[in-house]
Formats: structure tokens, C-alpha cells, sequence
């Protein structure tokens, strides 16, 4: 029985010698496969990683010098956008991990040099066909002056983030006319309905759609909402107070307090009222979120635009109704919410319009039955199969082709702005961070971004590279820069290591 070295370095170094030293001689191999139980494969394994080790320690000083500068690189650049690093704390990093001092100086050229790259390569790689474009600002420490963010729809690729400009018609008008000029072409635009980019919007595309965002406009309703509430609050925990003031005119005394009421009948009618308002506003709200949904099914079938449009007309006119029957102390809150959801309204009902041709054909081919029916199961696929072929599948075989198209249609149907909302969401810990973000950071935030693969939800192994076509499977974004792969070894190799360490580690044990 032979002894096993503990030290499992050393024995690896030897191995690899051994191997380096007898190369050539025939059954050399499989005599010291024999002696330390390790596999053929990993022996030959082991006498490349000796001969890389040695070439590396004999060659010149300048390739090694080179080695090390694509390995700071990458350092630099990965703690920059995984870690959210200043340009102190990816040196602090560094010299810590890597035991190299790199200037500050040095790490920022070495930003710029990446976004340099990062911008050549934003402008070349534009998806193809017509798009459903996400725009919106984001503002900065300066007043007045926004980033400006276009991210395509349907697949949260970002096709570009400017450093802070005056936000205005102007600076929307340069920004869609340079796009224009690099390929990007759209049929719809979603935005928050901001005055500057309406106006840039009617200017360059005045023949395309502008959807409103759909959630800032609810956003606006629910914050109504909480007003009336606490107003209707605030009137029942004075009903005792007014009852106190009532007692005290009651018997001859004088109110107490600026202002006091002492009609107590007055003030729970006003209560009454302002409960009126809110049990309404809440309805009334609750009836545009329903309206404004993808689908609105109703005894007769799916609603057409038309149909919607009528309806929304008519809680347009409920809506005015209660604005007249609100209580003075809230009656400009209401008047406010009712004229910015009437003045959206246009707007908020674009995307209905394309939806209306693949619903008829479907109802022809079908029946107003069956497409109520896929209608309702659409509502529910998060529950019944979030993916459109198992979802499909389960529908009878006659129904499946047409199924699929109208399922397709409802799920490309874009009301809100929430991709570029989420971009927003990326970038702010690196506004607190950096403070100010040049066009290199955000173009390297924006190549970074395009290849992040998901790990969760329904978009799991997919980047936003791959959802626009313009790529089939996942790929290094700073490979794709221009920056050499992380490793020295191919995958193969890699594994091959790993399982000689396994085996070593075994027998040292």
C-alpha cells in the first residue's frame, strides 16, 4: 500500500510533472493512473494546466502585463454594473482581491473606453420592424433637465438613455430624429402623456398612435381617492366635537375654537355626503380600470372600441354629476381628477383600436361563445398555463389556430410604460451612487442590461437581446464589446479541472 500525500498542491504538481517529464513513454499513463486511482483524462488535464502554468511563468513580461490588464478590466467593469461600485470603491476592490493599485484616473478611462464601445455597438444592433416604443424622463439633481430613456415595448431592450437635457419638444424632437436616422422605426409610442413629449411625438410621427400609460392616470385616481377618504375621516371625528358645541349653544354658553360648528344635523349631512363621494369616486374608478382592460367581457360577448368608447362616455357624464354633488371642501379635488382623466382619455383607449379586426375574425370563425370563453380563460392564465402553447393546447383542436392568433394579439396589446419605468428603477442606485451618469455610463448600463439573462418568471433564460430577435442564445456582454472571455479555458476543460480536483481531494482524504 502506497502513501498518499496530504498536501493536495503538492501532489497535484508532481502529477503534472511527472506527466510533463515522461511524456512519450509508452504505458507511463496508465502505471500512474493505476497508482493514484485518478482517471486518464484527468492526468492529461492536469499536464495542461502545468504546461499553461509554465508557459505563463516563462513568458514575457509584457504578455504577462497584457493578461493582467484584461483581467483589471473586466474587474472594473463588472464591479461597476453588478455592484453598483464608485470609481474609490472599485479600487478599494481591487487592491483588496486582486492586490493591484489602480488609479482612479485609470478606471475612469477605462469607463470610457467601454463606453465608447458600448455606444458603437447601441447603434448597430437597432431590432427590426415596426416597434412599440416606452419613452419617458427621468430627472436628475438639476432642475429642468431629465434623462431621457426609449425602451422598446415588448421585449425591455433599451435603444437609448441621454445624459440630462432640457426637458422639452426640442430635446424629444433631436432624440426620435436621430433613431429615425439609425433604422428605428415605430407605429406606437407609450408615454405618461408629458406635454414635451406629446409635442415632439406630434411633430416626427403625427400619423402613429400615442398610447397613454395606464397606470399613472389610476395612480392619479387612487390618490384622490385616499383625499376623499381621509376628508370623509377627518368629518366623522368631529361628530362628537359638534355634538360637544351643540350642548354648550344648548345651554346658553358660547363655542368654543375659530370657526366652530354647532348644527349637528348640518354636519352629518355634509358627513352623509362627502361618504356619498367616496362610495361614487370609488365606483366610478373601479369602472375605468374595468373599461380599460385589455378585455371586457360582458353577457353579449367582448367589447368592441365603439362599445368601450360609449361606455366611458357615460361614466364621463356620472363623473361630471358627482363633481356637481361634492361638497365644497373637496369639489376641486374631484373637478381636477374628472378633467385629467377626460383629457386622457383619447389616449388611453388607442390600444382597444387594433384589436378590434382579429376579434371579429375570430367571432366569425367561431361564435361570440367560444371567444367569450378563450376571453375568460385569458384573464385567468396565470392560473390555467401562463404559456401561450399549453394554454392553446387545452382549447378543442378546431379552436386552436384562431385561439392562438387572438391570444398573440391580446398579449402584444401594450397600455402602460412600465418597461421604461423599470430601466428608471435600474438606474437610480447608480444615480446615488455617481451622482450624474455621462452617456459612456449609460451606454455600458444599457449593453449590460440587453444581455442580462432572467432567472425567474416568464421570460426565465431569455435577455432582452433575445426577446427582439436580435439574438438566439445568451452571450458575454463584455465579449461582445470586445473584452476577451472571463475564463482561460473552454467549458470542457473547465469541467474537467473540476473533476480532478474531486478526485484528488478524495484521495487525499
Amino acid at each position: 500500500m502506497h502513501h498518499r500525500h496530504c498536501s493536495i498542491p503538492n501532489q497535484q504538481v508532481r502529477l503534472a510533472s511527472h506527466m510533463i517529464a515522461h511524456q512519450g513513454i509508452y504505458g507511463f499513463v496508465s502505471q500512474l493512473s493505476r497508482e493514484h486511482s485518478i482517471s486518464r483524462q484527468s492526468l492529461y488535464t492536469l499536464k495542461s494546466r502545468g504546461q499553461e502554468a509554465m508557459e505563463h511563468v516563462f513568458s514575457p513580461k509584457q504578455q504577462r502585463r497584457g493578461q493582467e490588464e484584461v483581467l483589471i478590466e473586466r474587474a472594473v467593469l463588472i464591479l461597476f454594473t453588478e455592484a453598483h461600485a464608485s470609481r474609490e470603491g472599485i479600487q478599494r476592490c481591487i487592491e483588496d482581491i486582486l492586490g493591484e493599485h489602480v488609479s482612479t484616473g485609470k478606471i475612469s478611462a477605462i469607463i470610457h473606453e467601454a463606453g465608447r464601445r458600448a455606444q458603437e455597438w447601441l447603434a448597430q444592433h437597432i431590432p427590426e420592424g415596426m416597434r412599440v416604443l416606452a419613452i419617458d424622463e427621468q430627472y436628475g439633481s438639476k432642475r429642468g433637465e431629465a434623462y431621457l430613456n426609449i425602451v422598446d415595448a415588448h421585449s425591455a431592450f433599451i435603444l437609448a438613455s441621454v445624459p440630462p437635457v432640457a426637458v422639452d419638444g426640442e430635446s424629444w424632437s433631436i432624440l426620435l430624429l436621430h433613431m429615425q436616422g439609425q433604422g428605428l422605426k415605430w407605429r406606437i409610442a407609450v408615454s405618461d402623456g408629458g406635454k414635451a413629449i406629446q409635442k415632439a411625438l406630434q411633430e416626427i410621427t403625427p400619423d402613429n398612435i400615442h398610447q397613454r400609460d395606464l397606470w399613472h392616470v389610476l395612480h392619479e385616481c387612487q390618490k384622490s381617492q385616499g383625499r376623499v377618504e381621509r376628508a370623509v375621516k377627518k368629518l366623522q371625528e368631529q361628530i362628537p366635537v359638534v355634538e360637544r358645541q351643540a350642548k354648550r349653544v344648548a345651554a346658553g354658553q358660547k363655542p368654543l375654537g375659530k370657526n366652530p360648528k354647532t348644527d349637528v344635523g348640518a354636519h352629518v349631512a355634509e358627513c352623509q355626503q362627502m361618504e356619498y363621494v367616496a362610495v361614487s369616486l370609488y365606483y366610478l374608478t373601479s369602472e375605468l380600470r374595468r373599461l380599460l382592460g385589455i378585455i371586457v367581457l360582458t353577457e353579449q360577448g367582448i367589447l368592441g372600441s365603439t362599445a368601450r368608447q360609449e361606455e366611458l362616455n357615460a361614466l364621463l357624464d356620472l363623473f361630471a354629476e358627482l363633481c356637481e354633488v361634492t361638497p365644497s371642501t373637496m369639489k376641486k379635488e374631484v373637478e381636477k381628477l374628472f378633467h385629467h382623466v377626460q383629457a386622457a382619455l383619447p389616449g388611453l383607449l388607442s390600444f382597444s383600436q387594433d384589436l378590434d379586426a382579429v376579434q371579429q375574425k375570430t367571432t366569425r370563425q367561431l361564435g361570440e361563445a367560444a371567444v367569450h370563453l378563450i376571453g375568460w380563460a385569458w384573464q385567468r392564465r396565470a392560473i390555467l398555463g401562463p404559456k401561450r402553447d399549453q394554454f392553446v393546447a387545452d382549447f378543442p383542436p378546431a379552436w386552436q389556430h384562431a385561439a392562438a392568433e387572438l391570444l398573440g394579439a391580446w398579449d402584444q396589446a401594450v397600455r402602460s410604460s412600465s418597461v421604461v419605468e423599470n430601466w428608471h428603477s435600474i438606474l437610480r442606485p447608480y444615480l446615488a451612487v455617481h451622482r450624474h451618469l455621462s452617456a459612456d455610463m449609460l451606454a455600458i448600463l444599457a449593453v449590460w442590461h440587453n444581455h442580462r439573462v432572467a432567472s425567474h418568471g416568464m421570460h426565465k433564460g431569455l435577455s432582452p437581446l433575445i426577446r427582439s430577435g436580435l439574438a438566439r442564445e445568451p452571450t458575454d456582454w463584455l465579449v461582445a464589446l470586445g473584452y476577451p472571455p472571463a475564463s482561460p479555458y473552454p467549458k470542457q476543460v473547465q469541467n474537467s479541472i473540476d473533476t480532478t480536483n474531486m478526485e484528488i481531494e478524495s484521495i487525499a482524504a
